[in-house]
């Protein structure tokens, strides 16, 4: 990895014009409508009185894949999706024009084999200059350790409590469920290819990341919120284990002081923990 090539970066702002449609296909990708007599689901997949979920935060004015510029150096083949974080300022609306503002803040360098881990830090804006969100990502980067870092990198939770869960939520994934999610637009190839996701050290295509976490996010909802999706100010989420399309997400739910919430979830059929360390803020 070029460090101050990757210091010195400046992202151009994003604009992204987005529909109710696309409000609809983000929510219909984290599986909503599975019970199309469930009002609460309805309403994030039906035109008529159409709601946002809060985590298409993580989806609008999307940068792309910049970090596989041969610029930057970065062996963007050994990258890993590490850590998610957003924070909603106001609700995001169904339809509309938004802008992304981005930065690098930092990168950690953990020594040479050991990878580095980059963040980075998007500020949504609405279109009359309304910050509706600021989301951060962790990005492993597993083959540029040694590079040396700068920065000042914001700390994850701490881990969970060793506790019986307060609630749990089941909501299974459908076997196409990574080929309706990548439409919101991540078309990274394991998701979808086999050979791709072989290629990559996986038996078959997995589950987005952020998929997962926007299925955390329904689980939070339906059993902390149900429809007050505004409700839901912020979350957090430690990427652990790769779920495949199919799998049955279980998220355990351990309420905590005032308005945190902590969980985790796993991969029902594995027993894996896929999401760790998780933590969100719902009003009551």
């Amino acid at each position: 990895m070029d460090l101050e090539t990757v210091r010195a970066h400046r992202f151009d702002p994003i604009e992204h014009v987005y529909t109710s449609k696309d409000t609809m296909l983000y929510a219909l990708g984290i599986g909503y409508g599975s019970d199309p007599l469930d009002a609460a689901q309805l309403a994030f997949v039906y035109e008529e009185g159409l709601k946002a979920v809060p985590s298409i935060c993580n989806v609008l004015a999307h940068p792309g894949f910049w970090a596989k510029d041969p610029k930057f150096g970065i062996s963007w083949m050994k990258i890993l999706h590490g850590e998610q974080e957003y924070e909603i300022h106001a609700p995001i609306p169904p339809e509309g024009r938004v802008r992304g503002e981005y930065e690098i803040q930092a990168v950690e360098d953990r020594g040479e084999g050991k990878g580095a881990r980059l963040h980075q830090l998007k500020r949504l804006f609405d279109q009359d200059g309304t910050l509706l969100a600021t989301v951060r990502s962790v990005i492993v980067m597993r083959g540029d350790g040694g590079c040396g870092g700068f920065g000042d990198p914001v700390q994850p939770p701490g881990a969970l409590p060793d506790a019986t869960p307060d609630e749990v939520v089941e909501l299974p994934t459908l076997p196409q469920q990574a080929l309706i999610y990548r439409l919101s637009g991540d078309y990274n190839p394991i998701h979808a290819d086999p050979k791709a996701a072989k290629g990559g050290g996986f038996d078959a295509p997995i589950l987005h990341g952020l998929c997962t976490l926007g299925l955390a996010t329904r689980s939070l909802l339906q059993a902390c919120a149900p429809g007050r999706p505004e409700a839901l100010t912020s979350m957090f989420v430690r990427f652990s284990s790769p779920v495949f399309p199919g799998e049955t997400i279980v998220t355990e739910i351990f309420r905590g002081a005032g308005d945190e919430i902590r969980f985790r979830c796993r991969a029902k059929e594995r027993d894996v923990v896929v999401l760790d360390r998780g933590r969100a803020r719902i009003a009551s």
